[in-house]
């Protein structure tokens, strides 16, 4: 890591760049306690819900899914809170049920990303201020200058840029692993949701 000493030679652009690193790490907190909140047996509920299902026990299975904090959980109830439809109407409220639940999930993401985009612009700007430091320097003191006057400006230029790189890189990578597992879930309740809808018309067609 990055010394305090670095970092007050780095300049003011340090600030912005720290800032930015602390905001995407609550960030990334916020969304890891997220998925940790969800976390719950899925397949064993899917099982317990298409069982009342097929057992006419609706309201129960509304009950069961009211109980549970993953958002199969709501799409589910949605659905069958709405099983008096036809099979469109079902659907249409499941799927706006998903899209908020995803919504939820893609909470900050965009802030994130616009910080991993930020991180290394900011310490390249501060590497052209660094140099431009530097040259004003060598111009300023001419053939008397040394390596103590121009050594700022460089200074500045190298920090910043690892700096901004520093944080852009891990996050980057982290912000990836989070669109990767809001990918997936988005198709699960994508693909949990028509099973339930095949089930329910499964249901109807044999009663």
């Amino acid at each position: 890591m990055i010394s305090t000493t670095l970092i007050f030679k780095g300049g003011f652009i340090m600030i912005p760049i720290i800032l930015g690193s602390i905001i995407a790490l609550a960030i990334v907190i916020n969304r890891i306690n997220y998925f940790l909140s969800i976390k719950m047996d899925v397949d064993s509920f899917i099982d317990k819900i298409h069982s009342l299902v097929r057992a006419d026990k609706i309201d129960q299975a509304v009950n069961e899914c009211s109980g549970v904090k993953h958002p199969i959980g709501k799409v589910f109830r949605a659905g069958l809170e709405n099983i008096h439809k036809d099979r469109t109407g079902i659907e249409r409220s499941m799927e706006r049920s998903g899209t908020v639940e995803i919504a939820d999930a893609e909470k900050y993401m965009l802030l994130l990303v616009i910080i991993i985009g930020v991180e290394p612009m900011l310490g390249f700007l501060g590497t052209i201020i660094g140099l431009i430091n530097s040259f004003m320097a060598w111009e300023k003191f001419a053939a008397s200058v040394t390596v103590d006057f121009l050594a700022g400006g460089i200074y500045q230029a190298m920090i910043t840029t690892a700096g901004g790189l520093m944080v852009a890189i891990p996050y980057y990578i982290i912000y990836h692993v989070m669109v990767g597992r809001i990918n997936r879930l988005a198709r699960e309740l994508n693909h949990q949701g028509e099973e339930l809808l095949d089930l329910i018309q499964d249901t109807r067609k044999a009663g």
